[in-house]
């Protein structure tokens, strides 16, 4: 039986992520390169809805634990309103390692 280690090595690290679409929505979604994934949907690879109403901008992003901790913090995001959701963004910038 294999042990999980206690830390994790960089390139398992999990976020929750957000982004604001060309006609001003909000996009929440998980992945465990908020930079790739930002390209994958503006190279329209990403979710259907981010195809249809790029180009997208990360506008928040938040490491969590796994991906199961993502998952639940997307589908709680995804529950706020527009307006929560534009504040969650105004209130958490991005970390520099995020910003284009």
């Amino acid at each position: 039986m294999s042990r999980v280690p206690e830390e994790r090595p960089p390139q398992n690290r999990f976020y929750c992520y957000m982004v604001r679409c060309a006609n001003h929505a909000y996009y929440t979604g998980w992945t465990t390169d908020p930079l790739r994934r930002i390209v994958e949907h503006n190279a329209g690879r990403g979710a259907r809805y981010t195809r249809m109403h790029g180009p997208v901008e990360l506008v928040y992003v938040e490491e969590v634990e796994n991906h199961i901790a993502a998952l639940k913090r997307e589908a709680q995001i995804k529950k706020f309103s527009h307006a929560r959701k534009a504040a969650l963004a105004a209130e958490n910038p991005l970390p520099e390692a995020f910003r284009s």
